[in-house]
């Protein structure tokens, strides 16, 4: 049986299929922010169904994969994946095996059913709507378990030509949701225990402009902060054309928005950004993390930034390069350029030698790692309030509302709780420290 592509099953298929119970489920996730707040979407409501979750494929009797191909890389990730599950298949050809995401569009439908006839369900980004119909008998509720931070997702697609990127193409033009509709989604999750919400969107600081009264981010944010219980805001992943005065002064001004901006950059030459249809030059990119700087007191930044892409230069790279090393973020991500199908850069040509892209990303990791930990030496000594998530090997695990990762070891129960942590060693990835109080709150 297949599913339309416009989400509904085709009825005389489905007069065919004989009633089964799915008891046991598996998430496989890779990509961004948006496919994991899809994939929480869809864990609670296949839970809500009374489906129990396993960290084992081969123990499923439903298996989700969640898709990004925006590199090449997660591309080839998504394929080995798929690969691995056929004689899963094979084995137990009862298993209902489900491909959710941006690898699925209908321009690429019929090739994937070719090459994985053994799939059984085909769902395009963010349809989780379509696996619970596709799903037609259901168990008891059960309690689906909340984390103690979330993705909440308000608004998909996007409008920006960004030459080298799929996901307008396969996510659609922008459509903001309602304030209301967040609102209410992020305070039924704080009665659930999650304590703090990152809002996320393809180009989250352009919410709301497609809505009626064009309210901004900055808006949401303040209706956001008001809700009891939640401790912490996020957002992500912005884009410097949309990062308004307004959205700055929210974010300085509202106790619970953190102190952390990601404002991918993607190279540091004004040719180069031409090239990629970003739409700013460099130094206004500079002036904006200067008044950001300037208005946030501590705040930290993160970044991407694209290597190898068609046509660099040796004297264009040097330029991203020195823009790293002048700006010193606290966080940058190094992506190597793979062309998109489909996409304008995709019809130039991959000039830039597989070696040569390889040793660029190692030099900007390399710098980046240097500059990170210099950053997070200056934290030795000091005592950080740290929203606790989870314990991981032995170790309970948070984060400092810049979003810097903290360990410590306690045998007090401390998830969801804020943890006063005196930081003992930091490397450029984390940082551990000791336990600054007694017992957690209200333990």
């Amino acid at each position: 049986m297949r599913l339309d592509f416009d989400g509904l099953i085709n009825k005389e298929e489905l007069s065919l299929v004989k009633p089964r119970r799915v008891n046991r489920y598996h998430i496989w996730t890779i990509g961004c922010q948006m496919n994991d707040a899809d994939s929480r979407r869809a864990a609670q409501e296949l839970q809500r169904l009374g489906y129990l979750p396993t960290p084992k494929a081969e123990e499923a009797d439903l298996i989700l994969l969640n898709t990004c191909i925006v590199r090449q890389k997660a591309e080839d990730k998504v394929y080995g994946r798929l690969s691995s599950l056929k004689p899963l298949k094979e084995r137990r050809p009862e298993v209902i095996l489900a491909v959710m995401g941006c690898l699925v569009a209908p321009e690429t439908r019929k090739d994937l059913e070719r090459r994985f006839p053994y799939v059984d369900l085909w769902l395009p980004p963010s349809e989780v709507k379509g696996l619970v119909e596709f799903l037609e008998e259901a168990g008891e509720p059960l309690p689906f378990i909340y984390p103690v931070t979330a993705y909440v997702p308000v608004a998909t697609g996007c409008d920006q030509y960004c030459t080298y990127c799929i996901v307008r193409l396969r996510r659609g033009r922008e459509r903001s949701r309602p304030r209301e509709e967040i609102v209410e989604e992020v305070r039924c999750l704080v009665e659930r225990g999650v304590r703090e919400v990152t809002l996320v969107g393809q180009i989250v600081d352009s919410y709301g402009h497609d809505l009626p009264g064009q309210p901004t981010l900055a808006d949401l944010l303040g209706e956001v902060h008001e809700i009891e219980g939640l401790w912490r805001i996020r957002f992500l992943t912005s884009h410097p054309n949309f990062m308004s005065d307004r959205l700055i002064k929210a974010v300085a001004s509202l106790p619970q928005v953190c102190e952390h901006i990601e404002l991918p950059v993607q190279a540091g030459d004004d040719r180069l950004l031409k090239r990629m249809g970003r739409r700013y030059t460099l130094s206004q990119y500079r002036r904006l993390l200067a008044k950001i700087r300037e208005q946030i007191p501590g705040v930290s930044l993160a970044t991407d930034v694209i290597v190898g892409f068609p046509g660099e230069t040796g004297e264009e790279f040097k330029g991203t390069y020195r823009l790293l090393e002048e700006e010193r973020f606290d966080v940058v991500h190094v992506a190597v350029y793979s062309p998109r199908p489909g996409t304008p850069a995709a019809r130039l040509p991959d000039d830039v030698p597989p070696q040569e892209k390889e040793r660029r990303r190692r030099a900007l990791e390399e710098l980046q790692a240097k500059i990170a930990e210099e950053t997070n030496q200056a934290f030795v000594g000091e005592t950080i309030e740290i929203l606790v998530e989870e314990k991981q090997k032995g170790k309970w695990k948070g984060r400092t509302r810049t979003n810097k990762l903290v360990f410590f070891q306690d045998n007090s129960d401390w998830r969801g709780k804020l943890a006063p942590v005196q930081i003992t060693w930091a490397g450029p990835w984390s940082m551990q420290g000791s336990l600054n109080a007694p017992t957690p709150p209200g333990g």
